[in-house]
């Protein structure tokens, strides 16, 4: 039996498993990696309900992240919620110091659907030093639109695409719904369009994408490959069922 790639999740834990780190791994495994994980938080959640978060100290998720490293050989690491961007970038910087040549997907997920608001302290200086050392930002419409409130979303993508790649997701503009858009560093630009088929809304949908577009790359799929395919698995899990929980199979 072939070997698997490790790959691992920085992510909260939604009790729901639609999103979060449950649904990341569901994804990894399902793409033949295997997944491991490190808890930053324990939400208080259903797929149509978010209550509370609890984080998970800094210390504690050092700790996760130095047992896996000491384990495993690990290439790409996905984050999702994190407390705060300080807490973000020392994450990030205590990864790269076990791998420095590890692919970092940031997820950056900045609100509930609900309308809890993560990342109260939002400063562009700390984001700034983030997209220096990641690979790949995943927003959504909605996130793009707020960490540059002072730039239109054309310049915020430039601006961001001159330090790293960036993947749109359109699921949440209204103007090309399900469109989504790679920025690649190098300054090109790529759409993917949605495949025809019946989609419903998915808890956690954006989730899955960034841990699909991970897989692909831990499994060395170029970046544009990588995305193509993330977008296409997704788009299996929103087709899977009519509920807000989506099948990985």
């Amino acid at each position: 039996m072939k070997k698997r790639t490790y790959i691992l999740t920085i992510a909260g834990l939604d009790p729901s498993s639609g999103a979060g780190l449950t649904a990341d791994i569901k994804t990894f495994e399902n793409l033949k990696c295997y997944g491991v994980s490190v808890c930053t938080a324990t939400t208080i959640q259903n797929d149509v309900e978010f209550k509370d978060c609890y984080w998970t100290s800094i210390f504690t998720i050092k700790e996760q992240i130095k047992i896996l490293f000491d384990r495993f050989n690990i290439d790409v690491v996905k984050i999702g919620i994190v407390e705060n961007w300080k807490i973000l970038l020392e994450i990030i910087d205590y990864v790269l110091s076990f791998n420095p040549t590890a692919k970092i997907v940031l997820d950056p997920v900045l609100k509930a659907s609900s309308g809890y608001t993560f990342h109260k302290d939002f400063t562009e200086a700390d984001f700034e030093e983030v997209l220096s050392k990641i690979y790949l930002l995943t927003p959504n419409y909605s996130e793009i639109q707020s960490l540059y409130p002072n730039k239109s979303v054309e310049e915020t993508l430039s601006h961001i695409q001159s330090k790293t790649n960036v993947f749109l997701k359109g699921g949440h503009n209204s103007e090309r719904l399900a469109v989504d858009y790679l920025y690649s560093k190098g300054g090109n630009k790529f759409s993917f369009n949605p495949k025809k088929g019946k989609y419903h809304e998915k808890h956690g949908s954006g989730c899955v994408l960034s841990s699909a577009i991970a897989s692909y790359i831990a499994l060395k799929y170029p970046l544009l490959k990588s995305c193509f395919k993330g977008k296409r698995y997704v788009e299996k899990v929103l087709s899977s069922n009519k509920t807000k929980l989506g099948y990985h199979f």
